[in-house]
């Protein structure tokens, strides 16, 4: 039996999700709010803040809460938790709606994976 030292040293430098066609497409769905090295918004490779993830949240957060222009600290903490509270019920709505899918489907592949 042969070993092999072999360290795969390329594969951090495959970057399918930022080739031309995937780009394309995530700017036809996402246009203007793609977070990446070629994306909309320039994000550093190995940021030490935030994720990509998180750094959305907060951007989505922040123009979902100065709507209503709060005046102090608990009316900001307020609005805050009133957004994620309704960010996250229509986080479960979807995942339940696809579970319902799934089911109806038997496990099928599911025709309208996208939900806006």
């Amino acid at each position: 039996m042969r070993t092999s030292n072999f360290i795969p040293t390329k594969l951090h430098l495959c970057r399918a999700h930022t080739a031309r066609e995937s780009m394309n497409c995530l700017r036809a769905m996402f246009s203007g709010h793609i977070i990446s090295r070629f994306g909309d918004v320039a994000w550093p490779p190995r940021s030490p803040d935030l994720t990509a993830a998180g750094y959305f949240l907060w951007v989505y957060l922040k123009s979902r809460v100065y709507v209503n222009k709060p005046r102090t600290i608990m009316e900001l903490k307020q609005c805050i938790t009133e957004e994620i509270r309704a960010l996250l019920l229509r986080v479960m709505g979807n995942f339940r709606s696809r579970l319902q899918e799934r089911i109806r489907c038997h496990g099928g592949h599911l025709t309208n994976v996208i939900k806006k």
